[in-house]
């Protein structure tokens, strides 16, 4: 079986119980939706705000805070909130000009959320996180602690763990990031394939029918993609793969550092 423990160190991951030792990795992406739904059971900070929003929002130890200023300060234009003049420490903000399709939205703390973002829950955003401008998290995410969900990136029905980091137009479509994966520029995991039917992975002794019609990527812990690289649906990387710039890779299972290469005319592709 290609367990979650050929992928991913799930020791210090909040959300470890959603992988099976059991079970194939990607069926963490079928249960899913029940594992979000459990978060939206007792009252939320967000319950019944959604829409565009008009002025910061801010939750702090599990309350919106109504009355804090919001600004930015230092040179990297650090968010800044106080309450009376005093420091509100380990905020988090959804600043205006995001928009919250509905209410079905967690935001751990010191995460922020910056104009121009779209957010449609189910989703559960962890701590000190960053969903930038244009980004649009699209229905049933699970976010990570100090993930980016950058600039024109596009998620949706899939799992960042800790330090997962998209930030600039990617597409991540029915997947799972390892911790600490790094998907270059541009980088599309894409999750629907052509020709009907289910997606089947294919290792060099065995053949898994994963029941799926939709599933993208799972890049083991510390996996990183270059610029503009593509992987096609069903691609299972073994931690520490590494994707050069420009790459389509084809599906299956690859093993612990696997490198993608280019190779005049075709592609190269080394492990171990």
């Amino acid at each position: 079986m290609l367990t979650s423990e050929k992928f991913i160190d799930l020791t210090e991951f909040r959300h470890s119980d959603l992988f099976s030792p059991e079970e194939n990795v990607w069926t963490a992406l079928d249960h899913l939706p029940d594992y979000l739904s459990r978060f939206f059971q007792a009252p939320w900070p967000l319950s019944h705000i959604f829409g565009q929003v008009e002025r910061p929002l801010v939750i702090h130890n599990g309350n919106l805070i109504d009355d804090a200023d919001v600004n930015h300060s230092g040179p990297k234009s650090t968010i800044r909130v106080r309450v009376n003049g005093e420091a509100l420490e380990g905020a988090a903000v959804i600043l205006p000009g995001a928009y919250l399709f509905n209410d079905k939205i967690i935001i751990g703390p010191g995460t922020v959320v910056e104009p121009g973002a779209c957010i449609k829950g189910p989703v559960v955003i962890g701590e000190n996180s960053e969903v930038r401008q244009g980004a649009y998290v699209r229905g049933n995410c699970l976010v990570g602690d100090h993930c980016v969900v950058g600039h024109t990136t596009e998620i949706k029905g899939s799992i960042m763990l800790d330090n997962a980091k998209a930030g600039h137009f990617a597409y991540i479509g029915d997947s799972i990031l390892g911790n600490n994966v790094n998907l270059g520029a541009g980088t599309k995991l894409a999750n629907l394939k052509m020709i009907p039917g289910t997606i089947v992975i294919r290792s060099i002794k065995e053949r898994h029918d994963t029941g799926r019609r939709k599933l993208g990527a799972i890049l083991g812990d510390q996996t990183e993609t270059g610029c503009n690289s593509v992987t096609s649906p069903g691609t299972l990387m073994g931690p520490h793969s590494i994707v050069y710039p420009g790459i389509a890779v084809p599906g299956g299972y690859y093993p612990e550092k696997t490198l993608f290469m280019p190779s005049p005319g075709s592609l190269r592709i080394k492990t171990g």
